[in-house]
């Protein structure tokens, strides 16, 4: 791993006197996978959306290389710093028009051939033309994946992505997950409840409890961390 793409300082988030996020910092490399791991209501979920600002934080900034989030217009933000939710969210229609229309938003044209490595990326080649109604739960999270990657971001957050796949589909997600994160070179961020999911994916583990951060190690250690805080 060389070069960090993204860094959260000092992040916190304050609702109605209570601390979500506290203080929370971290960095995120070219071709690394940091999971995010605690127990339920940990602040998982509200620290990938004040990465990207989908919440503003009380305190503290986001880093993307070395712009402040907070110079760049929300739209390019959200488009560099793409989010995957836990239940994938498609436009009625084909396969081919969700994912044309990110880059359409900012004026490009998905060419046939782009649309078709993407989709052979996810391993859904010839999905082109499928009505998303008619796609399974596993093949509609890999077109929820292939549409981020269609926007060319250079950071993917991910909010338990499988946790409504059975283990098969999660799977082969999670295989999506890694190939396109290391082979384009991206800096993601998993939010997963299966400390067991952030061994076989992920690179480090950030492990989140009551919004403070208490551990940042291999996921194997943070796995090891997060039994004994149980």
């Amino acid at each position: 791993m060389s070069g960090v793409v993204l860094r959260a300082d000092c992040l916190t988030r304050t609702v109605s006197g209570r601390t979500i996020v506290d203080d929370v910092s971290f960095e995120v490399f070219h071709g690394e996978i940091l999971a995010v791991t605690g127990p339920s209501g940990a602040g998982k979920t509200s620290l990938l959306r004040l990465i990207n600002r989908l919440d503003e934080p009380s305190s503290g900034t986001v880093w993307l290389h070395d712009t402040g989030y907070r110079s760049l217009p929300p739209r390019e933000l959200r488009r560099r710093v793409g989010m995957i939710m836990q239940r994938p969210f498609l436009f009625p229609g084909a396969v081919a028009d969700n994912l044309r229309f990110g880059p359409a938003q900012h004026g490009e044209t998905l060419a046939d051939h782009q649309l078709s490595e993407l989709l052979a990326g996810v391993g859904l080649s010839g999905y082109q033309h499928r009505d998303v109604s008619t796609l399974s739960g596993g093949e509609a999270q890999r077109v929820s994946f292939a549409r981020a990657l269609a926007n060319r971001p250079e950071v993917l957050l991910l909010d338990e992505p499988t946790s409504s796949l059975d283990e098969a589909a999660a799977r082969q997600v999670e295989s999506v997950i890694a190939g396109a994160v290391r082979g384009r070179g991206l800096a993601c961020v998993m939010v997963t409840h299966d400390p067991e999911q952030a061994v076989r994916v992920a690179s480090r583990a950030l492990f989140l409890r009551a919004g403070l951060v208490i551990g940042i190690d291999t996921p194997d250690r943070i796995r090891d961390a997060q039994r004994a805080h149980s």
